[in-house]
């Protein structure tokens, strides 16, 4: 594809998006065809990477004519091996400009390819009769372009890594804006010139530029200190996904650590949920049901409308959502598993399972987490 060809598609992918109202940033080519673009002898440049200028970002008031500026260039997705440190990036889903800063290796329970035979000594998630074997999987921790942020909180929360805060309240969580946590195959590679091409207040406390080392963004002492001293709240261990009637649910739990309440313990987890539509049906979800079990021997049941105060519609268009919340039990341990009712265009509904997840605390803990080092 030439530089002209990329512009005038890019341009036609953002000219869709305005059609649809409130736009997002940008809208990206799909994921399949910049790998058919290919990298390998005999291929062509991959195409400049084009986005909107800050100034024309409004939906109102936009002047006629061009509105794109080169960014960056495309790189080939990698279908093999880890993106390293300081790799630019845009995000397939929600498409928000965005930096590796490390990976993660997190076990993949997918229920939707469960094995018909469970060898011994495999890591195993049982739901039901059907077991699945989690395979490894590479996360990414990422900082998301702050410009990025205003365009992408209707469809996923921009502060949704939350940790406990450093003072008596048991209750109190504090979060790091613009920290995200990326599956591989979300990742579509760019190329910069520009020494600061995100804007994230940790951008430059992170990462510095070396013109020499490819990416040309490396990790300073300040990166990888912060990773070692929050490794067991930052860690991503396991990922559970289902599917049922083409909506797909995604479910990180992370532990958080636990605090001392009217003399007893709280052991505290976020989780991340993303719903995924994989049909062109537009459906809207409208409750969910959770149980909790807890090692005490407890059994909860949660009932609501929405999610995080949302009802969110997933289309065509606008296929995904994520959030992140928070759950605690008085035991170092628990599951959780339940439904999403969404709602069809004819006001039918239909239950969505959200696949059964473990809560464990770190075993080898020795003194409960006191909010995030630096």
């Amino acid at each position: 594809m030439s530089g002209g060809a990329a512009r005038r598609y890019v341009a036609a992918a953002l000219g869709r998006a305005r059609a649809r109202g409130p736009p997002p940033l940008w809208e990206p080519p799909p994921a399949r065809h910049l790998r058919a673009l290919g990298t390998g002898a005999g291929t062509a440049a991959l195409p400049p990477l084009l986005l909107p200028p800050r100034r024309h970002l409004s939906s109102r008031n936009r002047p006629e004519g061009k509105v794109l500026e080169t960014v960056g260039v495309f790189e080939a997705p990698k279908q093999h091996g880890k993106y390293e440190t300081g790799q630019l990036f845009l995000h397939s889903v929600f498409g928000y400009r965005g930096i590796v800063l490390f990976p993660w290796q997190a076990r993949l329970y997918d229920r939707d390819v469960a094995s018909p035979v469970t060898e011994k000594n495999e890591n195993v998630a049982g739901h039901g009769s059907k077991e699945v074997k989690g395979k490894t999987h590479t996360y990414y921790q990422v900082l998301i372009d702050a410009r990025d942020c205003p365009h992408i909180s209707q469809r996923s929360q921009t502060e949704a890594v939350t940790f406990l805060a450093n003072h008596d309240d048991s209750r109190a969580l504090y979060a790091i804006p613009g920290l995200d946590y990326v599956s591989h195959e979300d990742i579509l590679p760019y190329s910069s010139t520009d020494q600061v091409p995100i804007q994230h207040e940790l951008f430059e406390r992170f990462l510095m530029y070396d013109q020499t080392k490819v990416p040309p963004f490396v990790a300073r002492d300040t990166l990888c200190a912060w990773q070692e001293k929050n490794h067991p709240w930052l860690e991503l261990s396991d990922v559970h996904r289902e599917t049922t009637e083409n909506i797909r649910v995604t479910v990180i739990p992370f532990y958080m650590g636990m605090r001392e309440a009217q003399n007893s313990h709280v052991y505290w987890w976020r989780y991340c949920i993303r719903l995924e539509n994989l049909d062109s049906e537009v459906v809207q979800l409208r409750e969910r049901h959770w149980r909790i079990f807890s090692l005490s021997g407890t059994l909860e049941t949660v009932r609501g409308r929405g999610v995080v105060g949302r009802e969110p519609v997933l289309s065509k268009e606008q296929p995904a959502f994520q959030y992140s919340s928070h759950v605690s039990l008085q035991a170092s341990s628990g599951h959780m598993w339940g439904t999403f009712r969404f709602e069809r265009p004819d006001g039918s509904h239909f239950d969505v399972r959200i696949p059964p997840f473990s809560l464990e605390s770190n075993k080898d803990e020795k003194t409960p987490p006191s909010g995030l080092h630096w």
